[in-house]
């Protein structure tokens, strides 16, 4: 099994915050468990060179499979995923703006989607997932990647936007920045901020901070299951447990204590690993 995070090259750090390998091979195919997968605060491009996945948005049942490619936005709900026996995806996770500097298309127009990432991209897209089955390292995969978002940047791309650089700053600090700030820092007015940040994200500034919070306080359970709730919610910026609780209800629809009982069932934890990146 393998959970792992590759670091993009110097010309794509504008576009790319990372990439994600995830692989995982079951001898059983009938009892292989599903993810419950939550919100995020990322856009992403998977390839699916082996075996796909099944996604089910939860709140309406609707599923999707069988894609080879997949391009998804921004995500207010929980997702359960189902993967194949022999399972390998390869993620690029985009920096803030990047994906709608790559595609010109309004991030909100992609969120809560799964879209098949051929009816997006250039017809080369198709090749590439043949050549990640093929290499024989991650690092190879890696270059097969960015040789293709090299491509598709040199075929033209948005203008690059001070808010792109802003907005990483509420994925790295790991605080509730003031949107009054965060609109000067990125020399517009409030309302000029609010909307461009829409446009190039999906959601508004304090949603998406609302996202990253979540996933840190996430994140924090999972690399430490010893800690109570009342510490995370405190160290995660939020006032109180009763807030961590509103939070988790509104993006998972479930108590922290009841949605991470669901994430103990999932893939990686047969592999003894947990969702911690």
């Amino acid at each position: 099994m393998v959970l792992s995070e590759f670091t993009p090259s110097p010309s794509l750090s504008q576009f790319v915050r990372v990439y994600r390998v995830v692989h995982f091979v079951f001898d059983d195919i009938s009892k292989i468990p599903f993810k419950p997968y939550p919100p995020r605060p990322e856009h992403c491009l998977s390839f699916y060179p082996r075996d796909t996945e099944t996604v089910e948005y939860v709140s309406n049942g609707v599923k999707l499979k069988n894609l080879k490619t997949v391009l998804f936005g921004q995500q207010s709900e929980v997702t359960n995923r189902f993967v194949g026996k022999d399972f390998l995806v390869f993620q690029v996770v985009f920096s803030p703006g990047g994906l709608y500097r790559l595609t010109g298309i309004p991030s909100q127009q992609l969120n809560n989607c799964y879209i098949d990432a051929e009816t997006i991209f250039a017809k080369d897209i198709k090749e590439v997932n043949d050549k990640l089955n093929d290499a024989i390292t991650f690092n190879e995969m890696v270059v097969v990647v960015e040789t293709f978002l090299l491509k598709q940047i040199n075929r033209g791309v948005k203008e690059f936007h001070r808010l792109d650089q802003v907005s990483n700053l509420i994925l790295r600090t790991g605080k509730v920045l003031n949107v009054e700030w965060l609109a000067k820092e990125s020399c517009l007015s409030l309302r000029q901020y609010e909307r461009k940040f829409v446009e190039r994200m999906g959601v508004s500034p304090r949603y998406f901070s609302k996202v990253v919070r979540f996933e840190n306080a996430f994140r924090m359970k999972n690399k430490g299951p010893h800690l109570d709730w009342l510490s995370i919610a405190i160290r995660c910026g939020y006032y109180d447990y009763q807030h961590l609780v509103k939070d988790y209800k509104e993006l998972t629809n479930q108590t922290p204590t009841n949605f991470h009982m669901l994430d103990n069932g999932s893939p990686e934890r047969r592999f003894g690993e947990s969702d911690t990146y």
